[in-house]
């Protein structure tokens, strides 16, 4: 069994940061008035340009979203609490951390940057063709691992996040200390804190 985290709400406390970089990013280029949750709404449309796209009405690919990457590049996220030290434990047991986010590469290595985050391998929602819940992020990341996708456990605190895993034959783990998290979203486990995730890997055996 191999780990993969979602990122936002699993691994990094983005819950206000990234919000506020799209909503000053709209006010900035003109579009209409946008609030944080009407963002957090649109997460499901997959990365920063397609929900940019969606909340000004317009096409902004390239340098138009490039107002949004330089916010996030100026904002402070931190690791939810016991994260650093999860991740730490699975590197010193040669366990690859893996992340697949439904946001852009480019987003991932800014915010895994600023937190002090180090993986093995990150798949960004720009890489592949579908948003989650569809399964081809967890696809290209168990390609990337080496491993067959049914033989991964994806922690994620969003709905969509459990509905990919189980696209794939995947373990479904809930992240309930995310933003996200949604206790009526069925999940093949819930995990109440990130070093429940230390426990989970060694139940399956990949410790």
């Amino acid at each position: 069994m191999q780990l993969v985290w979602d990122m936002d709400g699993t691994l990094i406390d983005s819950g206000v940061v990234v919000p506020a970089a799209y909503v000053a990013t709209v006010r900035e280029l003109g579009g209409p008035p946008v609030t944080p949750a009407q963002v957090v709404e649109r997460y499901w449309l997959g990365t920063p340009e397609l929900i940019l796209a969606d909340l000004l009405g317009l096409d902004v690919a390239g340098a138009a979203a490039d107002d949004y990457y330089r916010r996030l590049a100026g904002a402070s996220v931190a690791l939810y609490p016991g994260v650093q030290a999860v991740l730490a434990e699975l590197r010193r047991r040669s366990h690859p951390v893996a992340v697949f986010t439904g946001s852009s590469s480019r987003a991932a290595a800014i915010l895994l940057t600023s937190a002090g985050v180090a993986v093995d391998v990150v798949v960004g929602g720009d890489q592949v063709e579908r948003p989650k819940p569809a399964g081809d992020g967890l696809l290209l990341t168990a390609s990337q691992l080496g491993v067959p996708p049914s033989s991964l456990a994806y922690i994620g605190d969003a709905p969509n996040d459990l509905r990919a895993a189980r696209a794939v034959g995947g373990l479904a783990a809930a992240a309930a200390w995310g933003h996200q998290y949604d206790p009526a979203e069925p999940a093949d486990v819930t995990l109440a804190a990130p070093g429940e995730a230390l426990q989970l890997a060694a139940q399956m055996g990949a410790l």
